[in-house]
């Protein structure tokens, strides 16, 4: 079995795989993360182990594992991925990015793949048939765009995410009008960027992924599919490709 640990800012998230299936999953608090999850892992089990985060001294915080687990990976920009990167300066690529487009090409072999990945930011990273990372683009997503607009205009309040109708794209307060502004234009905006992928990669899988996908899903019109495992599939692809590659 495999152990997958992706450590974001606030929180740590764990799955552990059976080859590509998920049977666990959970969410541990950063303060006591050791504590807990030596309490529901039976490492006996756990043959292999990867680990991301987008936090510094990461091999420090995660040392206890390598005394639990026979072999573990700490992904870098420096891994060996199981697709050809095109992108002009692969050393600044997120490691979640880089994971993401594992996942395309594993789970979706010989197909372009578009990955929508809604989270503080918007990015968008194609992978071809051929499996060569492209590249994308990163935009602003939904928090970042509502602060925005409340610190460059003072007068404007600072609302936080909530669910938002944007059929009702007629606001008749301040608020209403810049959760519509938001709201509506950044699912219009992934609607057009599809459809831009779409005339230039034929048979395009478009995958939406991130802390905002299950919002967005609801109201983009593109035929597209939502996962919330994403992420944690693409590491894990990773760690098969490593041992594959021994």
């Amino acid at each position: 079995m495999n152990l997958v640990v992706d450590e974001g800012n606030t929180a740590v998230k764990v799955a552990v795989f059976q080859n590509q299936e998920k049977i666990f999953f959970q969410v541990f608090s950063k303060n006591n993360f050791q504590e807990e999850i030596l309490q529901v892992i039976d490492f006996d089990k756990i043959k292999s182990c990867i680990v991301a985060s987008v936090v510094e001294k990461v091999e420090e915080r995660f040392s206890f594992l390598k005394e639990k687990t026979k072999s573990i990976l700490f992904v870098n920009s420096q891994t060996p991925m199981p697709f050809i990167n095109k992108y002009a300066t692969p050393n600044t690529l997120g490691i979640d990015r880089l994971a993401l487009m594992a996942g395309a090409v594993s789970l979706h072999p010989n197909q372009n793949v578009l990955v929508i990945d809604a989270g503080t930011c918007i990015t968008f990273d194609i992978m071809t048939a051929e499996g060569e990372y492209l590249g994308g683009a990163i935009a602003p997503g939904i928090a970042m765009r509502l602060k925005a607009m409340h610190e460059f205009t003072s007068k404007l309040p600072l609302i936080s995410e909530q669910e938002f109708d944007i059929e009702n794209f007629i606001g008749n307060s301040t608020e209403s009008c810049m959760l519509s502004g938001v709201y509506h234009n950044v699912v219009r905006e992934i609607e057009g960027v599809i459809a831009q992928y779409e005339e230039k990669f034929e048979s395009l899988t478009t995958i939406l992924t991130g802390g905002n996908h299950l919002y967005l899903v609801k109201n983009i019109k593109n035929c597209i599919f939502a996962s919330s495992f994403f992420l944690l599939e693409g590491l894990n692809a990773i760690l098969e490709w490593q041992k594959r590659d021994r």
